[in-house]
Order: C-alpha cells, then sequence, then structure tokens
C-alpha cells in the first residue's frame, strides 16, 4: 500500500476537492485507490455501510473511489454543537461531548485508533489518499497532533502542500510554512501545488519559481478554478451558494448557525425547474417562496433562537399565511414542533423550549443516537426513496398519524391536517431521482429534468480530467510512498 497526504497551507484552499478528483483519476487508471482523513470538523456527516457516521467529504471521495463509505475513512469527527464544544465521534461512534480547551487532552489517546483505521484501510488498497485537516502552520496546536504533521509522522506519509491563490498572498503561504514548520515535518513534505487560479497561469511563473526557490521543494502544479465545483456537494456552509437555478418554483432555506447535512438540498439546487435561496443571517425570507425547508442543525434549541433572533419566525408564519408550504428535516422538523424537551442537556443547557407550532407534536431529546440506513415510502405519493436518519431525539403527537413516509412498516415523520406543513427524520432524499420529481410534481407541478447520481458522477469525471490537465499526477503517483503494515 502507497499513500500520499493532501495539507492546506490553510484552511478551504480545496483539499477535499483535490482529493476527490485524484481519486478518481487514479481509479480510472486501473487502481484501488481508498480515501482518509484522521480528524475531521463537520457537522455534514454521513452515515456508513457499516453503521456509524464519517464527514460527508470522505462519503464523496468514496464514491469517487467508486466504493462505499466506511468508518475507517474518517476515524475521528468533530461536530461543533456550540461555540466552545464538540461532540467527538471516533470510528463512527460518539465518545463525547467536550470543550475547545478540554479536547486537547483527549487528542493523545486518539492517534491509536487513527493509525489502526489507516492500516486497516490500507489493507484493502493500492493507494491511499489522505487528507490534512486546516493548515501544518498552526505550530501552537501541533502538540498530539493526529490532522496534519502529527499524523504525517506517525504513519511515514509524505505530503503535497496546496495553496490558495484565490485569497492572495499564496507565495507567504507556502514559503511561510515552509519557515515555521519543524524541520522534521517540514522534511516530510515532498512538493506544493497552487489551486484556484483565475486567468493566465503563465502570468504566475515567475511565483511558481519564488516558492521552488525559497522553499526547496517542487512544484506540481497550479489548477485552475473548476467551475464545475458547483455540482458536488460542499462540506463547509460558507461555501454554499446564495442561489442556485432559475425555475420559477422557489425554495428558501435559512442557514442556521449549526447547520447540519446540508447537502440534502442539492439536487433541488440542480434542478432545471427550480430556484434555491439560502438565507444568510440579517436577510430576511423571500416573500415569494413556494416551499420553505428548514434544515438539519447540530443544536436544535440553539438553532431555534438563532433563527428567532433573525425575525425568520415572523417571516415564516407569513409565508404559511399566504398558503406557502413547509418541510423540517431532522433538527427542522424539531424545531416545527410545539415543544423541544432537553432534561439531560445533550445539546446545550437543560431545559425545553417553546416551538414554532406549526406541527402538533413535542420532541424530547434522548442521550441515543439513531444512525441508521433506511428505505422508506413518501405517504403522499406513493414514490419510493433511500435515506438515512442521524439524529438524537424522539417526536411524538397527533400529527404523527398523518406521516411523512413508511418505513419497515412503522410510520415517520409527520404531517398537518392541512398537508401544508411537513417533517421528517430522513436525511438525502431528494438525491432519489423518482422521488424529487413526484414530490415537486405534487406540491406545484413542477418537472424535474434531473438525473442528481449521473450529474454528480460525471462532475467527479470532468474534475478528474481537469486535474490530469493541470498537474503532474505521474508525478503524485511517484511520490505516493510504501508504507508498512
Amino acid at each position: 500500500m502507497r499513500a500520499l497526504m493532501i495539507q492546506g497551507a490553510g484552511s478551504n484552499v480545496g483539499k477535499s476537492m483535490l482529493v476527490a478528483g485524484l481519486a478518481r483519476a487514479f481509479l480510472r487508471r486501473g487502481l484501488t485507490v481508498r480515501p482518509f482523513k484522521p480528524q475531521n470538523m463537520s457537522n455534514n456527516a454521513a452515515v456508513t455501510a457499516d453503521g456509524g457516521e464519517i464527514g460527508r467529504a470522505q462519503a464523496l471521495q468514496a464514491l469517487a473511489c467508486g466504493v462505499e463509505p466506511m468508518v475507517d475513512m474518517n476515524p475521528v469527527l468533530l461536530k461543533p454543537e456550540t461555540e466552545t464544544g464538540a461532540q467527538v465521534v471516533v470510528q463512527g461512534r460518539r465518545v463525547a461531548t467536550v470543550r475547545a480547551r478540554d479536547y486537547a487532552a483527549l487528542k493523545p489517546t486518539l492517534m491509536a485508533p487513527v493509525l489502526e483505521s489507516f492500516r486497516r484501510l490500507g489493507g484493502e488498497a493500492d493507494l491511499v489518499l489522505v487528507e490534512g485537516a486546516g493548515s501544518p502552520a498552526e505550530v501552537n496546536l501541533r502538540a498530539g497532533d493526529i490532522a496534519n504533521m502529527g499524523f504525517a509522522r506517525a504513519a511515514g506519509v509524505p505530503v503535497l502542500l496546496v495553496g490558495d491563490i484565490d485569497r492572495g498572498g499564496v507565495i507567504a503561504q507556502i514559503v511561510g510554512t515552509r519557515a515555521v514548520l519543524d524541520p522534521e515535518d517540514a522534511d516530510l513534505i515532498c512538493g506544493f501545488a497552487i489551486n484556484k487560479f483565475r486567468g493566465d497561469p503563465a502570468l504566475f511563473e515567475d511565483g511558481y519559481r519564488l516558492i521552488e526557490e525559497k522553499a526547496g521543494w517542487r512544484g506540481f502544479g497550479v489548477v485552475p478554478w473548476f467551475e464545475g465545483a458547483g455540482r458536488l456537494p460542499a462540506e463547509d456552509a460558507l461555501d454554499l451558494r446564495s442561489a442556485s437555478g432559475e425555475g420559477g418554483f422557489h425554495v428558501v432555506c435559512p442557514v442556521l448557525s449549526r447547520i447540519a447535512n446540508f447537502d440534502d438540498l442539492d439536487p433541488l439546487g440542480l434542478e432545471p425547474g427550480v430556484r434555491l435561496t439560502m438565507v444568510r443571517a440579517g436577510h430576511p425570507l423571500p416573500g415569494d417562496a413556494d416551499l420553505v425547508i428548514l434544515p438539519g442543525t447540530k443544536s436544535t434549541r440553539g438553532d431555534l433562537a438563532f433563527f428567532c433572533a433573525q425575525g425568520w419566525d415572523i417571516d415564516l408564519a407569513a409565508h404559511v399565511r399566504r398558503g406557502g408550504r413547509v418541510l423540517g428535516l431532522c433538527g427542522g422538523y424539531q424545531m416545527l414542533g410545539r415543544r423541544i424537551v432537553d432534561a439531560e442537556g445533550l445539546e446545550g443547557t437543560p431545559g425545553e423550549t417553546e416551538g414554532l407550532g406549526l406541527l402538533d407534536i413535542v420532541t424530547e431529546m434522548v442521550p441515543e443516537k439513531r444512525l441508521t440506513r433506511v428505505r422508506a415510502t413518501h405517504v403522499p405519493t406513493g414514490a419510493g426513496f433511500s435515506g438515512y436518519e442521524i439524529h438524537i431525539g424522539r417526536s411524538d403527537g397527533p400529527d404523527r398519524a398523518r406521516p411523512f413516509a413508511m418505513v419497515d412498516g412503522r410510520p415517520e415523520g409527520a404531517i398537518s391536517g392541512d398537508g401544508r406543513i411537513m417533517g421528517s427524520y430522513l436525511h438525502g432524499l431528494f438525491a432519489e431521482d423518482g422521488f424529487r420529481a413526484a414530490f415537486l410534481q405534487g406540491l406545484g407541478g413542477v418537472a424535474s429534468g434531473l438525473s442528481h447520481g449521473a450529474a454528480v458522477e460525471a462532475a467527479l469525471d470532468d474534475l478528474a480530467a481537469h486535474l490530469e490537465a493541470h498537474m503532474d499526477v505521474d508525478g503524485l503517483l511517484e511520490m505516493a510512498r510504501p508504507v508498512p503494515g
């Protein structure tokens, strides 16, 4: 097994997309490839075939490799619940909720499961592509590091350092990282690449050579901005586009402070007949919305307070009075109810919060997290779809007598008496072409013109070709080092 690690000279330099594109490029060369991220921080998670959860980016990378996502692909996942605390998921299972200052004490215990997952994953691959987190230049966090150079040193994996030229200062990003790294860490970096270039790459030739000279590292290419990025799921809420599509059916989604699993919206954003608007804090919900979707969240009561602080509760009530429809997914479903009870403080301070009162249900937070893939049938249309559940909390009440879906013979979700307010714990439902078409047709006669799975596969192939054209992919494969078992 050979391995290569992609680290960034900063956050959000495009590491996840580069790993996905390279994975598809090497797969097309006949190699068995697996993605790996020792530590990820994201509330956008996927349920794996082996019943755990990992970052959504690793699920996309698994798709690029042509395999099912597994927990070993992302052995440590941090899911922020507050400004200072996060849920810690190890090899797919929640083990603790800790404050940021306490995580440093926990990190040294996590290297063992990280290396265990890496070696187990490598046992089934010709090549493992490892993605770092943040930047190795954050040398103040080097002690106990499992995400960047700490992992690379422990596993003996060579590193490609990536800079983001779109932000400016890319020469300082790369050369500055070289200057602050411990010499033994710096020795693991075998080269660099420049990402997100706009314009004529020839204009950067002098800068490229200057980086090679000052850092002493080989350059592996300048990658132009990939225009097809919008067809691939975003992992970070900061990457969410404010609007997509030009169709007449207007879907509106508020961007919550702890928004989770927002890739639920991606297929709608690609539909030719749909206009999707993601509304940021400080902006009202548009009055011409046909459907408002309340998305998942990692902190239901906290984000309900955030929702109301924006005045969105008033906007939503006006939308309902105008005859508009509402769909709540997971945490958004819980918000639509009469009350949310968290007696044990599982998502923050113990207590209860009045909901938006649009569904006659009450939600009680419980310690057990439900993690499962399902096959469901949408009750109003009879359309089948695959999805997944990833939540804590149980919801019950009179509106549950009108379920959103049936899952293995049990009712799931709720619909109001007039049929205009809907809620469900199921994620991933819009990725199913048949369900999405039936759902949109039932709401307003919108015709679906999209094969979502084919669109994502085509985008991955286009990304692989883009990287083949602008990076020394053969050189990267040569740089990948055999790793002992």
